[in-house]
């Protein structure tokens, strides 16, 4: 499984490949790009990323995943370069025998690749402007570059 592309995400095959006969329950997970953010219109978002690394470092986290919940079937992929309003930026696929697993190991899975993988987006805004920042805005919200969201009692 290639972890980092370039290449539009291919749901429809992401998710064909996590049907598992030991599966009771799929989740899909999609971060696509919004036309706003911030009070102001989003054109589109670029991504870069450190390939090697943050390719490692989501293999590590689908494993520890699987471990921890007893997956039959975890994956993810995110997108580098241009990503256009409605694409798919980021997908996590997670199967287990039961759904509440699916959900939340679904959920680790994304908030660590947001918070930890490095991965690098650039907001262009249809103003012309621009705005660079890693995938984690959590200090916007919680005012602490060191507390996320989902670390938070009410995400």
């Amino acid at each position: 499984m290639k972890y980092i592309t370039e290449e539009p995400i291919d749901l429809v095959g992401m998710l064909q490949e996590t049907h598992h006969p030991a599966a009771g329950a799929i989740v899909l997970f999609s971060g696509e790009v919004r036309d706003h953010n911030g009070g102001k219109s989003v054109a589109y978002l670029e991504y870069e990323s450190q390939i090697s690394m943050a390719s490692k470092m989501i293999a590590l986290i689908l494993e520890e995943a699987k471990s921890r919940w007893n997956l039959t079937i975890a994956t993810a992929q995110h997108r580098i370069g241009k990503v256009k309003v409605c694409e798919s930026a980021v997908v996590v696929l997670t199967a287990s025998p039961h759904r509440t697993e699916a959900y939340a190991s679904n959920r680790y899975i994304i908030d660590r690749i947001k918070h930890e993988v490095p991965i690098w987006k650039c907001e262009y805004f249809t103003d012309g402007t621009k705005e660079w920042g890693g995938n984690c805005n959590c200090h916007k919200e919680t005012g602490d570059v060191n507390k996320h969201i989902y670390e938070s009692e009410n995400p």
